[in-house]
């Protein structure tokens, strides 16, 4: 009998404006008491289940801490940045599980326009960028922050498996 344990990670290849590779950040996540509501209402209550899935990026600015009771309308330790040319959060196109994962097979890319240092990532089922409704369903952060400045590109995969 196989145990189920959802867990998430991140992996993202940081880009200078030349297209030099800076740094590989991989970076587990945490999943948030409204996340896992979420996938057992979803597969178990009779839930509507989230079409699509967005990553939102952190700002270090103001952060003191993820919590499993952070929701997008309240979520005290961090906020969100905005720093990238894109007009929303990225959409990640997962594939089909497989082997008890699932992933995207193509990059999700933030074009960053400002000189910003992050702090995290997050997965919520609204693109609005700044948006503070949706759910929320994981949020990661760095093992040190992430230093980027106008020009970078930020390319990741979201990886979840049990």
């Amino acid at each position: 009998m196989n145990k189920m344990s959802l867990q998430g990670r991140f992996r993202v290849e940081h880009y200078d404006r030349d297209g030099q590779l800076k740094a590989t950040y991989r970076v587990p996540n945490g999943i948030v008491d409204v996340g896992l509501n979420k996938i057992l209402d979803d597969m178990f209550s009779g839930g509507t289940q989230s079409a699509t899935w967005y990553i939102g990026l952190v700002d270090n600015s103001g952060w003191t801490a993820f919590a499993n009771a952070d929701t997008m309308a309240s979520h005290g330790g961090w906020s969100e940045s905005t720093a990238y040319t894109e007009t929303a959060r990225q959409t990640w196109t997962e594939g089909g599980a497989s082997s008890r994962s699932i992933t995207n097979a193509s990059t999700v890319d933030f074009s960053i326009n400002a000189t910003v240092t992050l702090k995290g990532i997050f997965i919520v089922d609204n693109g609005t960028k700044s948006g503070t409704s949706g759910t929320l369903w994981s949020t990661a952060a760095f093992a040190s922050t992430v230093a980027a400045v106008s020009g970078d590109t930020l390319k990741i995969t979201y990886t979840v498996s049990g």
